[in-house]
């Protein structure tokens, strides 16, 4: 199969069985289960039927380099998928980023209320933890330790949270190119090197192999954010699923404002294959993973 069939299929799979767990994880009727009422559907509504899943895939992936069963990886999965979607639902707010639209329907606070929003994005938060810290998400303790320890330095002041108040303050501020780069590490790219460093994490690999898996994951994820600002300055609303235009709308210095579309296209050819590249001692069971590059780079929503 076709090396871009064979990451399609894959990156399609796991989807199917990190919805599924999620579903699962967020069931009301699991036993031992509370009734969560309309804060419970706000966070149905936002965590499942959406998204290509790219961070629970990185994990699923990355820790099958070392062995890892995908059966293995579905906690870990699901708990960044948490996180991810818990910065989706607040990023979306009035306060923040204020959209209507997300993966092509209303955002959690259209479809609920502000207040419902806010809570169902804590509550999926702080649920990511629990689902880490369970047993059945590896029997080491010191793993898992390792894992919560892991996606709460990505996921806050000194990762995502820190890189969104970076880019809120950066509306309308002079910027240079090292400023950007700074603040989506941070926003966008902490969560990425963490999902792709959890697969490294559970397959107990080498510090070697664990030092090339980061440098995959930070030239991949910040080939996410230049590709996602092309999406937003050169994107159709009705391809992407959320509203373009919106980064010059609001004054904010991006790739595209500081680089021009030619030059910002040229550096996610280069990061595509610095990306590549740093998979090269994992020989042919890293093609899927060096596929995903390839895809993140050239995605048109």
């Amino acid at each position: 199969m076709h090396g871009a069939n064979m990451f399609e299929k894959k990156l399609a799979l796991a989807a199917e069985a990190v919805e599924r767990h999620l579903s699962d994880l967020l069931a009301n009727d699991r036993p031992g289960s509370v009734e969560a009422g309309r804060l419970g559907d706000a966070m149905r509504y936002g965590a499942l039927g959406g998204g290509k899943r790219m961070r629970p895939f990185l994990v699923m992936e990355t820790a099958g380099l070392f062995g890892v069963r995908q059966s293995l990886t579905l906690n870990a999965a699901a708990a960044v998928e948490c996180v991810h979607c818990y910065s989706l639902i607040h990023d979306d707010l009035p306060a923040m980023d204020d959209d209507e639209l997300r993966r092509g329907r209303p955002t959690v606070h259209m479809a609920f209320d502000e207040a419902t929003a806010i809570l169902a994005g804590d509550a999926l938060l702080t649920f990511a933890f629990e689902i880490l810290a369970r047993p059945e998400t590896h029997a080491d303790p010191a793993t898992r330790s390792e894992l919560v320890l892991g996606l709460a330095r990505a996921s806050g002041w000194e990762g995502m949270a820190g890189g969104q108040q970076l880019d809120l303050e950066a509306e309308d501020a002079v910027q240079i190119i090292e400023d950007v780069e700074r603040i989506q590490a941070l926003k966008t790219g902490a969560l990425i090197r963490f999902a792709a460093e959890a697969g490294a994490i559970l397959g107990r690999a080498s510090t070697e192999e664990r030092r090339a898996v980061v440098n995959f994951a930070e030239k991949l994820g910040l080939a996410f954010q230049i590709a996602d600002d092309l999406l937003d300055a050169t994107g159709d609303t009705a391809i992407v699923g959320k509203a373009t235009g919106k980064d010059a709308a609001a004054g904010k210095a991006s790739f595209i404002s500081l680089l021009g579309v030619p030059a910002a296209r040229q550096r996610l050819a280069r990061l595509e294959a610095e990306a590549i590249s740093a998979l090269a001692a994992f020989g042919t069971r890293a093609s899927v993973l060096q596929e995903a590059a390839r895809f993140v780079s050239r995605r048109r929503s």
